[in-house]
């Protein structure tokens, strides 16, 4: 069975940084499409970030753009997300997922039915 574990997440003060990892076991991720989401208390899921199979191609939300990195390293099967300049409003579950169809990229939508999700990890920005 397929599989994403997500780690990195934490409290962390307003203006600060952190870099979350998803990691992906029983395939190659290279084939694979990255996306990012999160899910604020009692909101939707939305879209972070989405990568391709290479760091060249990368789709950002509007709130991530200038803040947030997505980046993978094929060789360790391991996908990243630095994100600096946290404010409050990022808070929330934050959870990787993977397709095999590259064009999810471009689109980035949270309620498109990838092949697999990780479990999420939690992130706060609270001073």
């Amino acid at each position: 069975q397929v599989q994403l574990v997500e780690s990195g997440g934490g409290l962390v003060q307003p203006g600060g940084s952190l870099r979350l990892s998803c990691v992906a076991s029983r395939f190659a991720m290279q084939l694979y499409a990255i996306g990012w989401f999160r899910q604020a208390p009692g909101k939707e899921r939305e879209a972070v970030a989405c990568i391709s199979s290479t760091n060249d191609n990368v789709y950002y939300a509007d709130s991530a753009k200038g803040r947030f990195t997505a980046f993978r390293d094929n060789d360790k099967n391991t996908a990243y997300l630095q994100m600096n300049s946290l404010k409050p409003e990022d808070t929330g579950v934050y959870y990787c997922a993977a397709d095999g169809d590259f064009s999810v990229v471009p689109r980035c939508s949270p309620t498109h039915k990838y092949d697999t999700w990780g479990q999420g990890t939690q992130v706060t920005v609270s001073s």
